[in-house]
């Protein structure tokens, strides 16, 4: 097996030259994810709840009987809510088996392969009205494939020891993400805006080509991850102290919940709310998809350029002291979306710029917490079991999703700043207790972190 030090010759902006290409790959994958996304709650509530449409999607009236025998009856802004939640929590799901089926049979380059043809197969079906339900299934299956197991490939392109470079890297594969996330709405939103929902959709299937000649196009400069099965793999069963690790970055992923509670608000809720209270002009409310993203866009040369500075004078935040720091700067944004609601009274009176702050602090927050945490866990996760723990990692918003698709039947039962500052409570909780339990953490990870 390849290590960090095997890598093919070249670099891209002084990381390994594989990063470029997972980075690009996952751009066109979230392009995609994100376009279908941002208009997934308004083409629910606007065309296919509507009665006749329903009536002719495969299996939408059996999963609004269950939605409703577990939470009641519900308006479609309710339902829409619940589903975003099942199909953005189950995404983060599956991811978990996907390391396994990388880790145990495939490898991680065979795994990946398949993800990003099934996504491509589920954003197709999204085209068709009866496939609704078949597509969500098909993009939940792709996603398990594919996430963790293109984020476990950028670990593997750094010394395990150099925790702050390999931060950076994620920090820039994660920018990567943010852009396509950027773009997807930008673009489907204006396709679905000039010729309908499902024109928005068949951009996402075609992007989700693009990201396989990309990732196909990589091969060379990324590192061979036979599966456990391979005859050459070499790895140890895991130790007593290797299994202590496990648990500690089970708890840190954990941990993350509070803020993968909050923030996914802005994609269910949020479009709703900015169609309601937000003063648009002549921005569609689906371009709110990209807001966050481009907030983090923004943030992230800013964060790699104050982490370097703040490696060389030894005053760098630690992993958990990020993740905690941007779990905070979520919360502070949700609040900011109350203030708002309550400054503002009223339809179409909240001034845009005051929302997109919001949407922006939301994503500097992610990316404080997310990459910090994907990097955490490659680094410290025995070795074989990285792809597995990395997989393990979106264990963590699959359940604050379905918690967050709950909480958000809430908003038609509540006033706006009452429902928005009962989500920034959230995140701001799971601060505060992210700080108080730090020590014990890093303590726990410290034998591997190289730190």
């Amino acid at each position: 097996m390849k290590s960090a030090s095997d890598q093919p010759a070249g670099t891209f902006a002084g990381h390994p030259r594989g990063l470029a290409y997972l980075a690009g790959t996952e751009l066109w994958e979230r392009f995609s994810f994100y376009g279908m996304q941002a208009l997934l709650t308004l083409y629910m509530v606007k065309q296919l709840l509507l009665p006749e449409f329903a009536q002719h999607v495969w299996g939408l009236a059996a999963l609004r009987s269950a939605a409703e025998g577990l939470f009641g009856p519900m308006g479609d802004v309710g339902f829409a809510s619940v589903v975003g939640g099942l199909y953005s929590g189950f995404v983060y799901f599956t991811p978990f088996f996907g390391g396994l089926i990388a880790d145990q049979f495939l490898g991680a380059k065979r795994t990946v392969t398949i993800g990003v043809l099934l996504m491509s197969a589920g954003h197709l079906a999204m085209t068709f009205d009866q496939l609704f339900v078949i597509a969500l299934v098909l993009l939940i299956l792709g996603s398990g494939f594919l996430k963790g197991n293109i984020s476990s490939q950028v670990g593997t392109l750094y010394p395990q020891g150099d925790a702050s470079m390999r931060d950076r890297g994620f920090a820039i594969f994660s920018t990567g993400i943010n852009i396509g996330a950027a773009t997807g709405p930008l673009v489907t939103g204006a396709v679905a805006a000039i010729w309908g929902w499902h024109a928005g959709f068949a951009v996402a299937a075609g992007l989700m080509l693009v990201a396989l000649a990309t990732y196909l196009a990589g091969q060379k400069h990324l590192p061979e991850t036979p599966p456990r099965r391979h005859a050459d793999y070499q790895h140890p069963p895991l130790s007593k102290a290797d299994t202590k690790v496990v648990f500690v970055l089970i708890a840190v992923i954990l941990l993350t919940m509070p803020a993968e509670i909050t923030y996914p608000m802005v994609w269910t809720i949020g479009p709703v709310w900015v169609d309601q209270y937000v003063d648009l002009g002549l921005v569609p409310a689906t371009w709110f998809g990209s807001m966050d993203s481009i907030g983090s866009i923004i943030a992230a040369p800013l964060l790699v350029m104050l982490w370097a500075a703040q490696a060389r004078k030894r005053r760098e935040p630690d992993s958990i002291g990020k993740i905690a720091i941007g779990t905070g700067l979520v919360g502070i944004a949700a609040l900011g979306l109350a203030a708002g609601s309550m400054l503002f009274p009223g339809k179409d009176a909240v001034p845009l710029l005051w929302a997109i702050g919001c949407y922006f602090v939301m994503g500097t927050g992610w990316m404080y917490y997310w990459p910090t945490t994907l990097s955490l866990v490659s680094r410290v996760a025995p070795p074989a079991v990285v792809a597995t723990m990395v997989g393990g990692a979106f264990i963590s918003p699959f359940i604050a999703h379905l918690a967050a698709g709950a909480i958000g039947v809430s908003y038609e039962r509540m006033s706006p700043q009452a429902f928005w500052a009962m989500d920034g409570a959230i995140g701001l909780a799971g601060a505060v207790l992210l700080f108080a339990l730090r020590p014990f953490l890093n303590r726990g990870i410290s034998a591997r972190s190289g730190s």
